[in-house]
């Protein structure tokens, strides 16, 4: 064969460029160096695990992100503790989420943005200077791959912080509530107790009187009357009830409407707002900058802005969704309130119509307001306030005049229970709720239905002897006419068993409460709130 290939000399090379055009063929179609790659290198596979609007999360960067994990933690990395693969790509689908929607909304980050983000990030600690380009370019390409995907990462990571600081800018937080949450997040209870109380010993104790004599004269002074108390029994006038039968005209309303100054005659005010959101305390003083030169280009010329100008600015700045698609206009309008004198609404009351207050800061953001046009307060808007006002004067004048009568008739009975049945249909009441009754109290005590009332210490002090009658007073609710039942005086008394017996009980579970408060104090010591 081969010296007939020998002597075919034409014929030979033929064959010879056929054969290695063959094996040419082969080598390439079976050891093809990308055959299987993308199985081979998953940070080369653009197979797409997810599909976000028009975005497409490919195998590549989910590879990536494990990386950019197992550089994080060295050795300690393990996909158990982020949840595995499924976990990892629901966050890079929660990212392009909120990447979208910041374009939507328009709060993409602008090229200026992302490049000083990436300034401060990749700064020289002796310098302070940017490391420069090629020390940045060779950082990132370790870290994320190449710079085109680092830069889209942080332009995502300033667009969801604006998008955060869009969402919350209406939500408001007071320091009350921020302390009153890190104490119910970090104080911790771990209570050992025995409860042992003296209403439920003494009825098993049964003292005999020697007993009773022994424990007071060993204790003589705990039962002494150190304050002179009085029992008082009273005839009590419902002001509100008496307030129910009084009538009032229209024409009553419309002359308390008319003596009305024209700054009770007043709504309320319209008020827009600018809300620029303090997303980290390291932004605070670029927010500030900002709003101040908002202020500066809202008030132009004259200081003031029209609603249309000043809407411009809201929509294109504000960052309270609640109002800033409306030109940052409030729902409704804002009165006075004395219970929040630090809300910055209520500084608009003093400006002028058209007036643009300085930045304020309040809370995590800065409010830039504007004062617009008051609005009034009709007679139908005050009908209801002004009923309620005029019923309340009236029916304490007619509750007076009803109680002076009721005092002078009083001192003549000397019966209270009798007086009630008397007025009581001109009260609008029943005898039972007119006649009313203390237990023994002093000066400063809390007295049940009326609480701590100087003037009705005041009008009970005269009272000497029993069946004395003082006069009138306003409590809670209406007037009283005082009458006295009782009184003890400064002296000893052992006239009650009922109250030895309870000090008797007192002393004897006192060993057990001081053990019962050794114990909680020694568990109670950790109840505190953790550094």
């Amino acid at each position: 064969m081969l010296k007939f290939f020998s002597r075919l000399e034409r014929t030979r090379n033929v064959v010879l460029i056929i054969f290695a055009i063959l094996m040419a063929v082969s080598l390439v179609f079976f050891y093809a160096p990308n055959r299987n790659a993308a199985v081979a290198d998953p940070a080369r596979n653009a197979e797409v695990v997810a599909e976000v609007g028009n975005e497409d999360i490919t195998v590549s960067k989910l590879a990536l992100l494990k990386e950019n994990y197992r550089q994080m933690f060295g050795g300690q990395f393990s996909m158990a503790q982020f949840g595995g693969d499924r976990r990892l790509l629901d966050g890079l689908i929660r990212q392009q989420v909120i990447s979208q929607e910041a374009a939507r909304l328009g709060l993409a980050a602008s090229d200026a943005e992302v490049a000083d983000q990436i300034r401060k990030t990749f700064r020289d600690p002796t310098t302070g200077n940017f490391v420069g380009f090629d020390r940045y370019r060779e950082s990132v390409a370790s870290r994320y791959g190449n710079v085109e995907d680092y830069e889209r990462q942080v332009r995502d990571q300033i667009a969801a912080q604006k998008l955060e600081a869009f969402v919350t800018a209406g939500a408001r937080v007071s320091e009350d509530e921020v302390r009153e949450d890190f104490r119910r997040r970090n104080t911790v209870f771990d209570l050992v107790y025995v409860p042992v109380t003296a209403e439920k010993l003494a009825p098993k104790i049964e003292p005999s009187e020697a007993d009773l004599r022994a424990y007071y004269d060993s204790r003589a002074t705990d039962f002494r009357i150190l304050e002179e108390q009085k029992k008082i029994r009273y005839v009590y006038i419902d002001q509100t009830k008496l307030g129910e039968k009084i009538e009032i005209s229209d024409a009553d309303l419309q002359a308390e409407y008319d003596q009305l100054s024209p700054e009770n005659k007043q709504a309320g005010v319209r008020v827009q707002q600018i809300v620029l959101r303090i997303a980290r305390p390291d932004l605070d003083e670029a927010v500030r900058t900002k709003a101040e030169e908002l202020v500066q280009k809202a008030r132009g010329d004259d200081g003031n802005a029209s609603a249309e100008e000043f809407a411009e600015l809201a929509r294109g700045n504000s960052e309270d969704p609640a109002t800033a698609t409306n030109g940052g206009t409030i729902s409704g309008v804002v009165r006075k309130n004395a219970n929040k004198p630090d809300d910055p609404l209520q500084t608009t009351l003093t400006m002028t119509e058209g007036a643009i207050s300085e930045p304020i800061k309040y809370g995590n953001a800065y409010y830039i307001l504007r004062r617009g046009e008051s609005v009034p307060k009709t007679f139908a808007d005050a009908r209801t306030e002004l009923l309620v006002s005029l019923r309340n004067r009236r029916s304490y004048a007619v509750a007076a005049q009803l109680a002076a009568r009721v005092a002078e008739r009083l001192k003549e009975t000397k019966d209270v229970s009798q007086v009630a049945a008397e007025f009581a249909a001109e009260a609008s009441m029943n005898q039972a709720e007119m006649v009313r009754e203390t237990p023994y109290v002093k000066p400063g005590d809390t007295v049940p239905e009326i609480g701590s009332s100087p003037q009705f210490e005041e009008a009970i002090k005269p009272l000497a002897n029993a069946n004395d009658v003082g006069e009138r007073v306003s409590i809670k609710g209406g007037f009283a006419v005082p009458l006295l039942v009782d009184k003890k005086i400064r002296a000893f008394s052992i006239s009650r068993k009922s109250e030895i017996k309870r000090w008797s009980a007192c002393a004897r579970s006192r060993p057990a409460q001081n053990l019962s408060k050794r114990r909680a104090t020694s568990s109670t010591a950790r109840a505190r709130p953790q550094d």
